[in-house]
């Protein structure tokens, strides 16, 4: 499954003060989900810190400020880009956050 990001924010006051980290399975290939998500995030929000570390199989986590906004782990399926930007809209804006619910459909293999 490959995850095409889009955004569809356009740049705020207050970027700087946002930091997303992104921990992902890299065995699994999930780099590349993570590239695509940072150069969208970066192209539409320069000033936002957006870093990644090593996580545990299956894992594509996603914090902002600190707070668990989505977790593969948990929901099974990569996050829906129209929910992150929203997060990454309220984060901006100062209002708190939730966790992201709902995601694409994982991928099966048969």
């Amino acid at each position: 499954m490959h995850v095409i990001w889009s955004a569809d924010c356009t740049d705020m006051d207050g970027d700087s003060n946002i930091r997303i980290v992104v921990e992902y399975c890299e065995h699994c290939g999930f780099e590349s989900h993570y590239q695509e998500l940072a150069s969208v995030i970066k192209e539409h929000h320069p000033d936002i810190s957006i870093d990644s570390r090593p996580g545990p199989t299956g894992a594509f986590e996603i914090e902002i400020n600190g707070q668990l906004v989505f977790s593969k782990l948990e929901l099974g399926g990569f996050p829906y880009e129209k929910d992150l930007m929203l997060a990454i809209r309220k984060a901006i804006s100062g209002e708190p956050l939730e966790k992201i619910k709902d995601c694409r459909a994982p991928c099966v293999i048969l």
